[in-house]
């Protein structure tokens, strides 16, 4: 479907359906984050240049940005701290949540690599909530849950996944 168009409905209205989201992860030095997702995560890097990368494991796509600018150091004032966006401070402030099959078997591979955020070091967790997880921290900080769905009410209350509680793969 070209960009811009939209499905119709039964009657003829606009079908909105909003799809995947890619996080957008605020990193110190983005070759050194690639190279942690890439070794201690097991992401593939399907692109690279100075400030920006773009890193992907199954259906899993992450977006990695440089936010290495320093020049707040030396501004007069704190009113407006944030004026690039791209300010050192912001490295590591990010979050994200993965939907996935096996996050046990996740979890067994990623323990010894030294990418466990401290409240899971015992592994993953049944939420009251209908999830299990478990959460890591990459080399800046930024937060990555993994988590698979486990409760049938959680599942049934959300089109985004597959009658067995799976995510959906992209279409």
């Amino acid at each position: 479907m070209p960009q811009g168009d939209a499905a119709r409905g039964s009657q003829g209205e606009r079908v909105i359906r909003l799809d995947r989201t890619i996080p957008a992860m605020p990193v110190r030095d983005v070759g050194a984050a690639v190279a942690f997702y890439r070794e201690r995560l097991g992401f593939d890097v399907i692109h690279q240049d100075d400030g920006f990368a773009v890193v992907r494991r199954d259906e899993a796509v992450l977006h990695l940005w440089e936010a290495a600018d320093e020049s707040w150091r030396e501004r007069d004032g704190i009113d407006r701290p944030v004026r690039s966006g791209a300010e050192s401070f912001i490295a590591g402030t990010a979050s994200c949540r993965i939907c996935l099959e096996g996050v046990d078997p996740l979890f067994e591979e990623l323990r010894d690599r030294e990418v466990l955020h401290p409240v899971s070091k015992d592994g993953p967790d049944n939420t009251d909530f209908g999830t299990r997880e478990f959460a890591t921290l990459e080399l800046d900080g930024n937060l990555i849950a993994f988590f698979a769905w486990t409760s049938a009410m959680t599942r049934t209350t959300t089109s985004s996944f597959e009658e067995d509680g799976s995510c959906l793969e992209a279409t």
